[in-house]
């Protein structure tokens, strides 16, 4: 009986956990954000970056991404993504973006 007990107690506190991971992700208070390592020896240049992103709520956010030269901010929400502006990149933006002190 203690081992049925104790694999009942493990079992609840991993359902709690579970449950308030999910309540946090839902609220956009947590994400979860895997970063797998890269193939290949070489490191090719991205052509795209996101330089920022402004959460509003748990379920919408705007986003600042780079893309050929230009900057772009996108909205987006349970019902999609829009474009909301396209600007073209300065080159004070872009040195900033990539962390350099232009």
């Amino acid at each position: 009986m203690p081992t049925l007990s104790q694999s009942l107690a493990v079992f609840l506190v991993l359902a709690l956990l579970g449950g308030l991971l999910w309540l946090a992700r839902r609220k956009g208070l947590a994400t979860l954000a895997l970063r797998l390592p890269r193939r290949g020896s070489g490191r090719v240049p991205r052509q795209m970056r996101v330089i920022e992103r402004l959460p509003l709520s748990g379920q919408h956010s705007l986003h600042l991404v780079a893309c050929s030269g230009r900057l772009i901010l996108v909205a987006v929400s349970p019902g999609g993504c829009s474009a909301l502006a396209d600007f073209a990149e300065t080159p004070a933006e872009a040195s900033a973006a990539a962390g350099g002190s232009g």
